[in-house]
């Protein structure tokens, strides 16, 4: 009798979770059938180079097949437009104002920066998830300026149209980080510093790098690693997205491989977003997060490089309780440091706070003494314009203060995950926009105002803060460690 409840029970169970599976199905289909149709950008799929071909490659060869995708692109997008869509907002039309190839530098392609004399170093820059080289170009510059050859690659998937991503690999991330730091060396020589920096995905990239380069030192070992909004966790929704592409099989429901089709008015990021790079991006930083583990278990993050982290409290892409938990606090060189940007306490808009963004630093940073360097970025005073840096050393007690002589504007309440690589005078995304570094569209300085559902995008979009005022700041904090970093004996 009892197993004859037990089968019952189980049989019951399988058929509950079949129409949980089917309802969600059903829901998902008919929410991925809303909003704008699929697109040529959508649907149009370049050939990269896959993981093997990229291990074998050069720099050079890297260089042509980047070359060749751009080219397929071209024919088979840009040439192949329907005349409803030649419109100035979209990039992939060849008369728009943002169309990338009209500029005197397209920055989704990868770049390079290269001093006049012999290197002081080189550099490596790994930009983000949907992004392009564009988004590290301020980071390169200053490198440049140092006398480092400054790499910033365009990682595969990324810069060409948003349907490359469906058949991206966090793999094929990889090996195009391997392939840009073999160049790296090659181009400073054996003895001089190799610096990386990531930002958002590219932090997870760089920091993968760093840790296998400690297995493999023939990988290319940083002797730095500079992360901004790095994606060591993110939110557990990405765990399951996956499963809202189910529908996509059926040629009929192929909008549901998307999580977000949107018009491509940004020349240098996707605006789409497909599930298949949610995924590829959970399953970074869950092998991220393995092998960061494991090396703690062999006691082997003693080698790591020295690590700066930039990092706003208010994050809604990714984890900062993870940058905090599951990587500085591990960190074992007192020189990494860990950089956090509060939300501005003299605003108009903090009693519309959530108590949870209130509260954010308290609730996310562990009361001192502390195992890692932190320097909070906050008003000196609450009701304050002026701003201060607080840093409290390893294992300290009491931090030090000093007068940043930078404010937060008045009208933004935070940072935001995608703001720290850019000055405010960023010519695509900064709040004070300068003229001579245009690209047919301001999208930092918009301050919009108007009736409901007017916009072809959503206003969230438009609110967020897409530049960084202590952006000098973090140049500072850059520039400290390229004039005092050495060669790892």
């Amino acid at each position: 009798m009892a197993l004859k409840r037990l089968l019952k029970l189980a049989k019951w169970l399988v058929s509950a979770l079949v129409v949980v599976l089917v309802t969600v199905m059903v829901v998902r289909v008919v929410d991925s059938q809303r909003g704008p149709p699929l697109e040529l950008w959508h649907t149009f799929v370049p050939k990269e180079l896959d993981q093997a071909a990229l291990d074998r490659a050069d720099w050079a060869a890297y260089l042509a097949a980047e070359a060749a995708v751009f080219a397929e692109v071209r024919r088979d997008v840009t040439d192949k437009l329907a005349p409803r869509q030649h419109v100035p907002v979209n990039r992939y039309y060849a008369a728009s104002p943002i169309y990338p190839g009209r500029f005197a530098q397209d920055f989704n392609r990868s770049f390079v920066l290269a001093p006049a004399g012999p290197p002081a170093g080189a550099v490596v820059l790994l930009h983000g998830l949907t992004d392009s080289p564009y988004s590290l170009r301020h980071v390169a510059r200053l490198y440049a300026e140092h006398g480092f050859v400054a790499l910033s690659i365009r990682l595969p998937g990324h810069g060409t149209v948003p349907g490359a991503l469906i058949a991206a690999d966090y793999e094929d991330w990889r090996a195009a980080t391997r392939l840009a730091m073999r160049e790296a060396r090659r181009r400073a020589g054996p003895d001089r510093p190799l610096h990386i920096v990531g930002y958002s995905n590219g932090g997870a990239l760089a920091l993968m790098h760093a840790l296998d380069a400690l297995d493999d030192p023939a990988l290319g070992r940083p002797d730095r690693i500079v992360l901004l909004s790095p994606m060591v966790g993110v939110t557990e929704f990405a765990r399951f997205a996956g499963l809202a592409a189910w529908p996509a099989f059926i040629p009929a429901f192929a909008k549901a491989a998307w999580l977000s089709l949107i018009p491509e008015f940004n020349p240098f990021k996707y605006n789409s977003f497909p599930v298949n790079a949610a995924r590829e991006s959970y399953r970074l930083t869950q092998a991220l997060q393995d092998n960061i583990r494991r090396h703690l278990r062999g006691g082997r993050l003693e080698g790591l490089a020295p690590i700066l982290t930039f990092q706003s409290v208010l994050d809604n892409t990714v984890s900062t309780r993870a940058v905090i938990e599951g990587l500085h606090a591990h960190l074992p060189d007192a020189s990494s440091e860990l950089v956090l940007f509060d939300i501005n306490r003299n605003t108009t808009f903090e009693q519309l706070l959530t108590r949870q963004a209130d509260t954010a630093i308290e609730r996310l940073l562990p009361p001192p003494p502390r195992p890692f360097r932190v320097a909070v970025v906050t008003n000196a005073a609450p009701g304050t314009d002026a701003t201060e840096v607080r840093v409290t050393a390893p294992n300290a007690l009491d931090d030090v203060r000093r007068p940043l002589g930078l404010t937060f504007p008045d009208e933004v309440y935070s940072l935001s995950h995608v703001a720290l690589p850019f000055p405010l005078s960023d010519g695509l995304y900064g709040l004070e926009p300068d003229p001579a570094d245009a690209f047919g569209i301001r999208l930092g300085d918009i301050a919009a105002r108007g009736e409901y559902a007017s916009l072809i995008v959503d206003v969230d979009m438009l609110v967020r803060m897409s530049s960084n005022p202590f952006f000098p700041y973090v140049l500072e904090r850059i520039r400290a460690g390229i004039d005092g970093g050495a060669p790892r004996p």
